[in-house]
């Protein structure tokens, strides 16, 4: 997978086990991010609204993607699977997120599984959104379903959420009425335009934290930020850099690049806090790149209160490759026929109307034999 931030395609390698009786288990097997090819990063930053762009450009950038990923995942597979393996789920780069009124009405991913297919000789599952956006879901966020079972293997049962901080930032909480998953709004994206914009691309996102550290918050312009509509929005929800774009921050705020990146990270640390106290967790559990910013992570246990903040190494999951585990827990639930999304509080947590298989299979050069359908996962542990 590669998130919002464009910053690395993730690969995680897993054994799975349980689909016939729900209890499944995850035994990690490695993990790596690999680095985008510097032309292709830049084509796929430019991609990005509110970028105009051409059916070319779009064509050239899917296959370019697809045979990077190709390449990224052969390595993984050398390098921790022995170069064998059964199966790819490829997410791809998200380039748009279509939502209008509140609800996904599609969404576009970039990464040609068939050069996939021809690089490994596998089956892939790719597309894993869009069945989800069909039957009326957001298509996003689907960590939901790691996280819920994740957190439905643990004891004793507390409230709970777990939090990425990607691009955008997302959370699931377990406890109260059911399971939400829903995204909060900008976690990196925001402060990774400023600083890029602000150096002529010459850097690109905050590193150690160190601009937000030595800068300081604007409250006019926080209160500003903090009146955007979406905050306010209830789960489901999801969102992307379509809303939160390098155009986003208004350009006009006076500010030193230091205090602006210190208001703009105030406001992830304030959005996910204010999205999480209502339900009164009690552990919050981060990954993502966020995750490695001291800055952002002072501010967020500041404003968390009582609540600890923890990491997902915690669980078994190192906080760069929970994703890359999400997307092969998502591959593995589409080959035994298993929805992909699970239940919440109030209906599916994406807001579809049912839980839905999600991806398409492309074969690979052996047969294509599906097993025998498995049941709705009731947990899932990891193992070693």
């Amino acid at each position: 997978m590669s998130g919002t931030s464009v910053d690395g395609i993730d690969v995680a390698v897993g054994e799975f086990a349980g689909a016939a009786d729900g209890r499944l288990t995850l035994r990690p097997l490695g993990a790596r991010t690999f680095d985008w090819s510097p032309q292709v990063r830049r084509e796929l930053l430019e991609l990005l609204p509110p970028a105009a762009t051409t059916v070319e450009q779009v064509c050239r950038l899917d296959v370019l993607t697809g045979r990077e990923i190709a390449d990224a995942v052969a390595s993984a597979i050398h390098e921790f699977a022995g170069g064998s393996a059964d199966l790819v789920v490829s997410h791809g780069q998200t380039v748009f997120h279509w939502v209008e009124d509140g609800r996904a009405q599609g969404g576009l991913q970039l990464g040609q599984p068939a050069a996939i297919v021809e690089r490994t000789g596998l089956p892939v599952v790719s597309d894993v959104r869009s069945r989800d956006i069909a039957a009326g879901g957001q298509g996003a966020p689907l960590a939901g379903t790691l996280d819920v079972l994740l957190l439905q293997a643990m004891s004793p049962v507390i409230p709970r959420a777990l939090l990425n901080l990607g691009g955008i930032a997302n959370v699931t909480v377990t406890g109260g009425d059911g399971p939400l998953a829903f995204d909060t709004g900008p976690a990196n994206c925001l402060i990774d335009a400023a600083i890029a914009t602000a150096t002529r691309s010459e850097q690109s996102y905050d590193a150690g934290g160190r601009l937000a550290a030595t800068g300081s918050v604007d409250q006019p312009l926080l209160d500003r930020l903090l009146a955007e509509p979406y905050y306010r929005l209830t789960p489901p929800k999801s969102t992307g850099r379509e809303l939160f774009s390098r155009d986003y921050v208004p350009s006009d705020t006076g500010l030193s690049l230091p205090d602006l990146i210190a208001t703009l990270t105030e406001l992830t640390a304030v959005t996910v806090a204010d999205t999480l106290r209502p339900h009164g967790v009690r552990e919050v559990y981060a990954s993502g790149g966020g995750v490695h910013n001291p800055a952002l992570m002072r501010r967020l246990r500041h404003h968390l209160g009582a609540a600890a903040l923890l990491t997902s190494d915690r669980l078994g999951l190192p906080v760069d490759a929970k994703e890359g585990y999400l997307m092969a827990l998502l591959g593995y639930l589409t080959w035994h026929g298993i929805p992909g999304v699970l239940s919440g509080g109030d209906g599916v947590l994406t807001g579809a109307g049912r839980p839905r298989v999600l991806g398409r299979i492309s074969p690979g050069d052996a047969p294509l034999r599906l097993p025998e359908p498995g049941v709705r996962p009731l947990g899932l542990r990891v193992v070693r």
